[in-house]
Formats: C-alpha cells, structure tokens, sequence
C-alpha cells in the first residue's frame, strides 16, 4: 500500500480544558507548545518529541458557548511510562490560552497496550468460534468456494517499475488507479477489471504515461496517505476522476457494494483537490451550530452561526463552498444558488429538496 501516517504509540494522554473565552484549536496547540517550552531540556520539548516520532499527532476537541470554551486533548506517546507523566504533568502547567484564563486537567494515561490485548483476546474468541462452525460446513460446498475463488483472474506485473495490475491493464480505455496490491485484488474479487497499483507515493513513469493515454479514476483510501498521493497526482499526473474510500478505510478493506457507492461517486479532478480538507472542516464544525463560508482555493472568508447564514450569504458575492452543522433546506439551497455557490455541505439533508444544476450538496456522513 500507499506511504501511511502512523504512530506506533504506548500511552494516550487524555486531558480536559476549560477556557474563560471564545478561542480555536490552534490557538489551544500553540498555547501547550508555546507554555511548555524551556521546562525541560531542548531533547525533551514538544517540538523536539514529536520531530523524533516520540510524541504523535495531538488532537483537540472542542465546543464554545456563552463566551467559555470546553474540549479535550488527545496526545499519543510512545516514551516510557515516567516520562509520558512528566509531559502530562507539563501540560496541566498551561494556564492561558491567548489572552483567556485556562484550566487543564489531565483525566488519565491509557495504556494503548492493555487495550490492544483485550481486543485480541475478543478477536482470538471470535475467531475460535468462526472456526467451529466453518469446519461443520459440508465439505461439497467448501469445494465449490475453492474452485470459485480459483478461477478468479491473477494480477500481473505491469511496465518497467513491474506495477501489480489485471491482466487486461493494456487493452483497458478506462482504468482505476488504486495504492496497492492488497487494493487491486480485492477489486479483482468485486468484479472489476482494468485496475493497477501505485505501489507507494512517488508517482511511476508506467501511470504518467497511462494518464496520458487513457480515462483515469484514482481510487485511494480515505485517510492522510490518500491525501498525500492525491496531491502527488496533482502535480505530476493527473487522473480525470477521483473516488474515495469513506474516512478512515482502506480500498483494501472495502466490501463490494462500499466499492460501488465510492465510485459512484467520483468527481472531477478539478472537484477533488479540497476533498480532504472540506471532510476535516466537517469534523471541526460537527455539534457546533456555526458554518465556514469559503472563497474558491479554500480560504476562508468567516465563520458565522448556522442561524445567520441565509442573511450573510446574501451579503457575500464572493463565497463558492459553504459547510455548515445544520440541515440542508429548501429555502438555503435556493440562497445559495442565487448567490453563485458551488458547493453546499450540511450535517444532513432535508427530504425532497431540490438541487439546482451548477450546485453540489453534500451531507457530513458523505465524509465520514
């Protein structure tokens, strides 16, 4: 598969904060950097940490009201079982968050690995008894599974960089681009043909030359890889359409109507480049009652209560993609139009709203 964002973490760090103001998820991360920085030696400073893999990617979650924000920290860590204290510790230290008093209070130190241990004990349990009962399967049956699966076409090796793909990948007019082999066989197991591997991030001479030649789908995992090698693809070779595994999956791990439904809705390459970024701004506004009105290239013109949007978008010529955590009606699908907008995301939508043509509307669970 694909280069992959991981971190082989020990510990979770899991904190509470409460804010005496209004403030954003950036500001709270800079606030634990900036307030943290010359407690300890420079080896053992955040920045340092998580530069040497040794603290991952810290989350922040969060919900603003009545001019007093709430939200948790999640940090991963794969130090030992001091020095995650010692940096859990440092992180109660922070009392201010731009101009706001600030309390945070760490709730607890999970130990990844006790969690890892009973999930494989339920899994060997549930393995157990899958095997039990497929070994009382009639043998006549577990014979035609065989023969099935035997007469399933083989991937090739394709081209100079030997690129897994079906045998058909030559004759194909349109092909799916997929990230690995793991991808193409279970593609193959779908029922479809036509497909090869990136087989990593850096773009290969053999898909350069087939983008030219032929109608491209790239048909990438839904999580920060996917990301990564959409804009490689960008910048070097440039499928026409682009599908998504749903947030979170693996093309490889997708079943065959989870394939259908994500190339069915492949868009454009020219619709895909913001994908990733307009599925975390969904997540960020999730339970929040507030949209983001965005101007084409994805700079963000404000951030308004879901109670005002109709009002502001009358007033804004310039906004192209709207996301916003609240219903989409009829009376916001017609404001947008009017004003131009190109792309409408909503928590969820009404029934029997009508979308006009030149607007696409979309719900959250569509990122998810």
């Amino acid at each position: 598969m694909g280069s992959k964002e991981k971190h082989n973490s020990k510990y979770i760090i899991e904190a509470r904060f409460v804010i005496d103001g209004v403030v954003e998820k950036h500001d709270v991360i800079g606030a634990i950097f900036g307030q943290t920085e010359g407690l300890f030696p420079k080896e053992f400073e955040l920045r340092e940490l998580q530069k040497s893999g040794k603290i991952g990617r810290i989350d922040i979650e969060l919900k603003s009201e009545k001019d007093r924000t709430e939200g948790r920290i999640i940090a991963p860590s794969s130090l030992d079982r001091a020095e995650t204290a010692i940096i859990a510790a440092a992180m109660e230290t922070v009392d201010r968050v731009g101009p706001c008093d600030a309390k945070v209070t760490i709730e607890k130190i999970a130990d990844v690995r006790i969690d890892k241990r009973e999930k494989i004990l339920e899994r060997a349990k549930e393995l157990m008894r899958d095997w039990v009962v497929k070994e009382t399967h009639d043998i006549e049956k577990l014979l035609t599974e065989v023969s099935r699966e035997d007469k399933l076409v083989q991937p090739v090796h394709y081209g100079r960089e030997r690129l897994t793909a079906t045998p058909d990948i030559s004759k194909a007019t349109e092909i799916i681009l997929v990230e690995g082999r793991a991808d193409v066989i279970n593609l193959i197991r779908s029922g479809y043909t036509g497909i090869i591997a990136l087989e990593g991030v850096k773009v290969p001479n053999t898909i350069i030359n087939l983008v030219k030649r032929k109608e491209v789908t790239a048909f990438l995992d839904g999580d920060r890889g996917g990301d990564l090698i959409l804009k490689e693809l960008m910048q070097v070779a440039r499928p026409k359409y682009v599908a998504r595994a749903p947030r979170g999956k693996e093309v490889e791990e997708l079943e065959p109507e989870e394939i259908e439904e994500a190339l069915s809705k492949r868009v454009p390459m020219e619709e895909a480049e913001g994908l990733g970024e307009l599925a975390n701004l969904a997540k960020e506004l999730s339970g929040t009652l507030e949209a983001v009105l965005l101007k084409r290239g994805g700079e963000r013109l404000g951030r308004v209560p879901v109670s005002e949007l109709v009002e502001r978008l009358r007033e804004r010529k310039e906004v192209e993609v709207v996301v916003f955590d609240g219903i989409v009606t009829g009376r916001l699908v017609d404001a947008a139009a009017a004003q131009g907008v190109k792309t409408l995301i909503g928590e969820r939508i009404a029934e029997g709203v009508k979308v006009p043509d030149g607007l696409r509307v979309q719900a959250f669970r569509d990122f998810s």
